[in-house]
């Protein structure tokens, strides 16, 4: 049998791979749109692992494997032996021999390191603290489909330096475009993210310099899971970092927001952002769904073409 192809990072897979599943994204699409049936993977089992809630994560994979023919299983921590002290590696093993792929949703990164260590079949990660690679490759579809490529072209990030920065970051060195961070003193993503795309990513101060000119806008909650009792202090550090109508008004005149939800409406957007023209929010949340189908067929399929 092959090893096992991962998806931890958009760094796990080439330029030319990447721009390949959002093509594939849009086809899925448009097969669903028109009601044809498709079911590659039938039979074909995905094991989700929740330790965090979700609502689009859970939604996308369920159905996109349901679709495609196959399965899913739905694992909260309450659910398995992982929170009761069996060691990540014994599980990942025993799923493996089990299941065709397995999506995890977690808080250290390094737990889908070390799945990936003793899995024989493709783990997603479906959100770490570091990193949100589907979420990510769902927003590169959502641009494609409205303004066509991104390379070249100029995305701000407005807001905390969170895993969905740090994905932000890989994709601008992987989709070659340049990235403008706008994030308080303390609150910049991780160094080491920014070191493997130097040439593509500037970090600002003020929200203002970040947005002009800009051809997409992105943002997220200020507080994310597992920092609840920074809130307060956060909010009032941020304060200045709201998305609003006026500030998209600075960025290119065909400017798209996105924001990978759930939003807090008064906090990190204005109120009505969302329901701005400019906004795809919506799109967005629907392209969770067809560019992880994209995905699975990417890393389920191959597996049993050669195995």
């Amino acid at each position: 049998m092959m090893s096992a192809r991962h998806f931890l990072s958009l760094m796990d897979c080439t330029p030319q791979e990447l721009a390949n599943l959002i093509r594939r994204g849009i086809e899925l699409k448009d097969l669903r749109n028109r009601g044809a049936l498709f079911e590659p993977l039938k039979n074909r089992v995905l094991g989700m692992i929740f330790e965090k809630a979700s609502t689009r994560t859970r939604l996308s994979f369920e159905a996109g494997m349901i679709q495609l023919g196959g399965q899913a299983i739905f694992l909260s921590p309450r659910d398995s032996q992982l929170n009761r002290g069996e060691p990540i590696s014994d599980t990942a093993i025993v799923m493996s021999r089990m299941l065709d792929a397995v999506m995890i949703r977690t808080f250290a990164h390094n737990t889908l390191m070390t799945f990936a260590e003793n899995s024989q079949i493709p783990i997603i990660n479906g959100l770490s603290d570091d990193l949100h690679p589907c979420q990510v490759l769902a927003d590169m579809q959502t641009f494609f489909e409205h303004r066509g490529s991104i390379q070249g072209k100029t995305v701000a990030w407005v807001g905390d330096g969170n895993n969905m920065c740090n994905t932000y970051i890989e994709a601008a060195r992987q989709f070659d475009f340049q990235l403008r961070i706008a994030c308080p003193q303390g609150f910049e993503p991780k160094p080491e993210f920014v070191a493997i795309a130097p040439d593509h990513v500037e970090i600002v101060r003020d929200p203002r310099e970040a947005v002009a000119g800009a051809h997409l806008v992105s943002t997220d909650v200020w507080t994310s899971m597992g920092q609840e009792t920074e809130a307060e202090d956060r909010l009032a550090l941020f304060k200045p970092y709201q998305v609003t109508g006026e500030l998209l008004d600075l960025a290119a005149g065909d400017v798209l927001f996105m924001h990978c939800l759930p939003a807090h409406r008064g906090e990190e957007i204005s109120l009505d952002l969302l329901d701005d023209p400019r906004s795809v929010v919506w799109d967005q949340a629907e392209n969770r769904l067809h560019a992880q189908k994209a995905l699975l067929e990417f890393l389920i399929e191959p597996a049993y073409h050669h195995a």
